[in-house]
């Protein structure tokens, strides 16, 4: 018989409750929720009954003013040492394959 002992986690900052809508009221108010949530930034559950279905996290915002997305970030930050061109081993000693 295996003995699981479960360990206590104590958070050191607390934890920001997220709203909860019923399905019903999201419904109702998509729209204006939504509005809310780009504003706010902050995340939502949607439950029905209950019991969790979603959670609707807003899209954030790109870091520096024209960039739309993470794609090409970071363009221009690297650079080319050496010959990248020439293979790494020297041809004689690689294997052919019979064609």
């Amino acid at each position: 018989m295996i003995d699981m002992q479960t360990e206590t986690v104590k958070i050191k900052e607390p934890v920001e409750k997220m709203e909860e809508l019923q399905l019903s009221n999201f419904q109702k108010n998509c729209r204006t929720i939504i509005e809310s949530m780009s504003r706010s930034n902050k995340s939502i559950l949607i439950t029905d009954k209950g019991k969790l279905l979603v959670k609707i996290v807003p899209v954030s915002s790109p870091s520096s003013p024209g960039q739309d997305s993470w794609l090409g970030c970071m363009n221009g930050t690297g650079r080319i040492v050496g010959d990248i061109v020439s293979p790494v081993e020297d041809p004689k000693i690689l294997e052919v394959l019979p064609g």
